[in-house]
């Protein structure tokens, strides 16, 4: 995606599953997700092991998810995202965008998700490109 569609993609998302997030403030996913909240974006949890994170009831997996998410964003290791792929693919409708965090890549995976009509971007912050691309107010 060109930094201009990524910034349409962002003005035009309310919604973020951050799957993988955690409730412990020094995780990185916490802090990411709280500063996307800050930021007006509805974060959605989704993490077996949490109940509530920034005041959002979680979810165990997408499929759980009981609105319609804008950006799937992954905080996992990148062995699960073959399965994150295919989970992201059953959405419905589809998510605007499946973003893999920093370290967080599967080139099988991302062409798939593209090929099924799903921008992918891999290995990047999405805090970081957001505040690179001047969306913070």
């Amino acid at each position: 995606m060109t930094d201009n569609e990524i910034r349409t993609l962002l003005a035009g998302s309310r919604t973020i599953a951050v799957v993988g997030l955690s409730s412990k403030p020094h995780r990185t996913s916490y802090q990411i997700a709280e500063y996307l909240q800050r930021h007006g974006y509805r974060i959605i949890p989704v993490n077996p092991r949490e109940r509530e994170v920034l005041g959002e009831r979680a979810y165990p997996d997408l499929a759980s998810v009981p609105v319609p998410i804008d950006i799937v964003d992954v905080f996992r290791n990148s062995r699960e995202v073959p399965t994150l792929t295919e989970d992201v693919l059953k959405l419905s409708p589809k998510p605007k965008a499946y973003w893999l965090q920093v370290g967080v890549t599967d080139a099988p995976s991302e062409a798939r998700a593209e090929a099924a009509g799903v921008p992918t971007i891999s290995n990047a912050c999405l805090m970081v490109v957001h505040r690179m691309l001047g969306q913070a107010k």
